[in-house]
């Protein structure tokens, strides 16, 4: 019998590179997003059921994981991939957009993650891949938000490691670099204000940055290899960098004290 995978935000960039290669394997794959009448390529596929999960949907959420089961009889592993970046000035943010940053980063990552764990309990295993970024264990300037959001994701997952082993489940976390994915247009929330000019320098360097830094970001693909690892690999592993960026900057962050690296991103962009 076919193992089974759960995919949130798979509509796009890793999400979808998931679903493309776990169904290759011979996976069945529940591909879920926020408008999947408009998903026109995973529907072509054998063995991929499209549906509705928005993580700001508790409705949505005990509906895909319902159907799931009963499309392919069993869950083996929920990716929670669904997520954006939510960047600039604090002081130039509407509470709505931290709230939101917050309901679909974290809270609709534990929202999915709650309602699958009675299946898995019952079934008496599985494995919760949760997608991280290396900005889960490090900072960028006017990333208040995405990171808050990836730094919880982090300690949420190790805790649930510990705790999900009573049930034969284990966690793992997946923490790409840059990648080449829609991060950048529709997955990514600026927020600035003009007339706050002391901060325009910084937001003029730190896009810059950015745009330089798309350019060398890993394919979806990179890291889609790096979750079936995590996924199938059967090991208590913990983390799992997906990237050749990653690995760069996790290993300086690594080295360096809080002074020295902060000095050095600050170098980096000029500020």
């Amino acid at each position: 019998m076919n193992k089974t995978i759960l995919i949130t935000g798979a509509s796009s960039g890793i999400g979808k590179a998931t679903a493309k290669l776990f169904q290759a394997k011979g996976w069945n794959v529940i591909a879920t997003m926020r408008t999947p009448e408009k998903e026109t390529e995973l529907t072509q596929l054998d063995n991929i059921f499209v549906t509705r999960l928005d993580v700001l949907d508790s409705g949505s959420i005990t509906s895909a994981v319902a159907q799931g089961i009963d499309k392919f009889g069993k869950i083996d592993v929920l990716l929670n991939n669904a997520g954006y970046g939510a960047y600039g000035l604090l002081e130039a943010t509407p509470m709505e957009k931290i709230e939101r940053q917050f309901g679909v980063n974290v809270f609709g990552l534990l929202e999915t993650t709650k309602a699958i764990l009675p299946h898995f309990r019952a079934n008496k295993s599985g494995v919760i891949v949760n997608i991280s970024s290396i900005g889960g264990k490090m900072t960028f300037p006017l990333g208040t938000l995405y990171h808050g959001t990836k730094f919880a994701v982090e300690g949420l997952s190790e805790a649930l490691h510990f705790e999900l082993e009573a049930i034969g489940v284990k966690v793992k976390i997946v923490e790409p670099g840059m990648i080449k994915t829609d991060f950048g247009g529709r997955s990514f929330d600026f927020s600035n204000d003009t007339t706050l000019t002391e901060y325009q320098a910084m937001v003029e360097k730190l896009m810059a940055a950015f745009g330089a830094a798309a350019h060398g970001g890993s394919s979806p693909d990179v890291v889609a290899e790096v979750i079936l690892q995590a996924a199938t690999d059967g090991t208590d592993q913990l983390r799992y960098t997906a990237g050749e960026d990653a690995k760069v900057f996790m290993a300086n962050r690594k080295a360096a004290d809080d002074a020295t690296f902060i000095q050095g991103v600050k170098a980096q962009m000029g500020l």
